[in-house]
This record gives structure tokens, sequence and C-alpha cells, in this order.
């Protein structure tokens, strides 16, 4: 009967398969401890107390070389999660604008948004990474040349320096009250979401244009302004100052981050420019033409009309770019950028020998952070397709 009838015979198949492939899996893992076996070795994550013994030069949290192997895989990973949510969110903003401007009417921008595209997405990665940090490090002052009475006019506003070695700029101090200023900042910007959503019901509802930019900059910076100031401004900063032969203080971005984002971001805006334009293009012509008869302008068909349509056809792919982005981070290592592959999976495996322990951990956290990207951009995805009654 399994096999025989039609309602039951495809759970057949597919049980036999997934047994078969249970089997596969489990001949494999068994070959490979035999294997491990008779070479002497052994699966250990005992490496991971030990003390690392390295440098680390950019780090979000506290690390010395005295600190442990799990410590410095966890600044690589947090260095690649930096790296990654400034490229995507980079990345995003120049390919909508590019993918847009690709349609424009004036001849001049179209060409020039195409040449760079097809200059960005046709040449490797690696090279736009080693060409902008050459570029930095060539164009760009050294610290010592800030020296002398004019050391503050060449810093920009007088609070951030551009340096070949990277960029300084102003570190926030948080006092008393701090949290409930930045509390009341996120709620401002929950607001602005919330007064859009309610702009766009009120003009498809009821045909009523609400203005949203004037109100939106109201919301997001009059109520934190006024706690600020209520609670004695506890938040102050921190701004470099030029002691010796560097800068101290405030925040530090080296320039192998900066080459990095940089080059990870207009090399997959290049790719996302054509998602946009291939989704702009999905939406039919009509409905152009149908906005503009009702006495809609220009922007305000594409804001209202045209992107919410096409977002249907640009985040599938999108998911991707900002997979590829994350991945192609592991090339940081070329610029010196400790991420989690030069960190875990290069001195680290280099000093303990656990090639197989280590390459494995890299494996599962791209495995994860890739699962939890596409789990997050399918939620949103989900949320703009077509609802079909």
């Amino acid at each position: 009967m399994l096999i025989n009838d039609t309602r039951y015979r495809s759970y057949t198949f597919q049980f036999v398969a997934l047994l078969l492939l249970v089997l596969a899996f489990g001949y494999l893992g068994s070959n490979l401890l035999d294997n491990l076996q008779a070479a002497g070795l052994n699966i250990s994550y005992q490496f991971l107390g030990e003390p690392a013994g390295y440098d680390i030069n950019q780090k979000l949290i506290p690390y010395t070389s005295q600190s442990s192997h799990w410590q410095a895989a966890l600044v690589g990973v947090l260095n690649t999660l930096l790296v990654a949510f400034l490229g995507c969110l980079m990345a995003t903003v120049i390919g909508v604008v590019v993918g847009v401007l690709r349609l424009s009417n004036n001849w001049l921008v179209r060409q020039l948004m195409s040449v760079y595209v097809e200059i960005f997405r046709n040449v490797p990665v690696l090279i736009w990474i080693l060409i902008i940090m050459a570029v930095f490090i060539a164009v760009l002052p050294q610290p010592r040349d800030f020296r002398g009475d004019d050391a503050e006019a060449s810093m920009v506003l007088g609070a951030f320096a551009f340096t070949g070695r990277g960029f300084y700029m102003p570190a926030p101090i948080l006092g008393a009250g701090a949290g409930f200023v930045i509390a009341v900042f996120v709620a401002s910007v929950a607001g602005i979401f919330a007064f859009k959503n309610y702009a766009k019901k009120s003009l498809y509802d009821r045909g009523k244009l609400i203005p949203t930019f004037w109100p939106s900059l109201a919301i997001l910076f009059v109520p934190t302004i006024l706690v600020y100031f209520l609670l004695g401004r506890p938040i102050t900063l921190d701004y470099p100052a030029l002691q010796g032969f560097n800068f101290q203080g405030g925040i530090f971005m080296r320039n192998s981050l900066i080459s990095l984002w940089f080059a990870l971001s207009i090399y997959t805006a290049a790719f996302i420019a054509e998602n946009v334009r291939a989704g702009i293009l999905a939406v039919s012509q009509g409905q152009t033409e149908a906005a503009a008869s009702l006495g809609l302008r220009p922007r305000r068909i594409m804001n209202l009309v045209i992107l919410p349509q096409a977002l249907r056809v640009i985040i599938p792919p999108l998911i991707s770019q900002y997979l590829n982005l994350t991945k192609n981070s592991s090339l940081a290592i070329a610029v010196g950028y400790m991420d989690l592959t030069g960190t875990l999976g290069g001195i680290t495996l280099n000093q303990t020998g656990r090639a197989i322990e280590a390459i494995f951990l890299l494996m599962l956290f791209y495995l994860t952070i890739s699962l939890a990207i596409s789990a997050i951009m399918n939620v949103y995805n989900n949320s703009v397709k077509l609802k079909e009654r």
C-alpha cells in the first residue's frame, strides 16, 4: 500500500530519501572520527579558554593580549557585525538613489549612473578594497601634519580629523539621566513612523494630504532637546585632540575599517541599483500615468505609487545582496581589519593548530548570521507582498 497507493507513495519516497541522507551523513561523520583517531587528533574546544597572546587594533569591547581566544573571537564577531551593518545601510541608500537616477529623464545623469554601475560591479571587490585603502593612505594627511598653531583649523568643525591612520570624531560621555534621553530619542523615532503611517492612511482613506517633513523633524528633535536640557545636559562629548604624535580621545575608526566599509558599500550598491531599477520597471507605466492624471507630482508618484509596488520585486534579490556583503566582509584581512576570519580563522587557528574546530565555528557563525538576515528580511518581505483577497 505504501508504494502502490498514490495517497502514501510520495511519503514513502521522502522517508526513504531522508533515511539515506541520514545514513550518508552518519558515514561521513564516522569516517571523520576514524581518520582523526588514526592521526592522533581529537576534537576539543578547550583552546578557547587559553590566553590569545595577540593584540587586535580595532575593538568594540575591552580586550588585551592576555584575554582568551573566545574573547578574541567575540571581538572578531562584533567587528564583522559592525562592518556588515554599516555596509548594508550605506549600500541600500546609495543603491536606491542610483537605481532611481538610472531611470532619470536627464541623459547625463542617467549615463553617469550607468557608468558607475558597470564599473563597480564588474571589478572584484577585493581590488576596490585595496584601491580605497591606498587612496586613504596616500591622500589623507598623517597626524603629524596637524601639528602647529593651525592644528584645530585643519580639523573639520574643530571636532573631526581625517588622517591616513583613520578618522577621529567626538565620543559621547553618558552621565546620570543619559539613558532617559536616549529612551526619549528612540520613542521619537518610533513616533515618526507612527505619524507617517497616519499621514499615509489619511491620504488613502480621506484624500487629505498631511505634510510630514517638518512635523517629523519636530517629533525627532524637540522632545529629545527639551528632556536633554531639563535633565541638565547629561550627555557631553569627548573631542579628539593632538597629543604627541597622534590624536587622543574621541572615537577612532581605523582606515582599514573605513576602506572596507566604503568598498563593500559602493560595490554592493551597484547590484542593488540594478535590483531597484528592475523593480521600478516591473511596475506598469499605466500606474505612473494614472497617478499623474490625478495631479500627483513626480516625487510623490515615486514614493506613494511606484516604490511600494516595486518593493515586491526588489526585496527578494536585496536579501541576497545583504548576504553577499556580509560574507564578502571576510576579505577584511587584506587591509588588516581584524574580523572573525582574521581572529578565529586566522591567528587563533595558526597558534593553536585547531583547524577543524576553528573552521567549524567560523562556518557556524556565517551560517547563523546569514539565516538571521534572511529571516528578518523575509518578515519584511511578507509585510509588503501583494495580499490577495
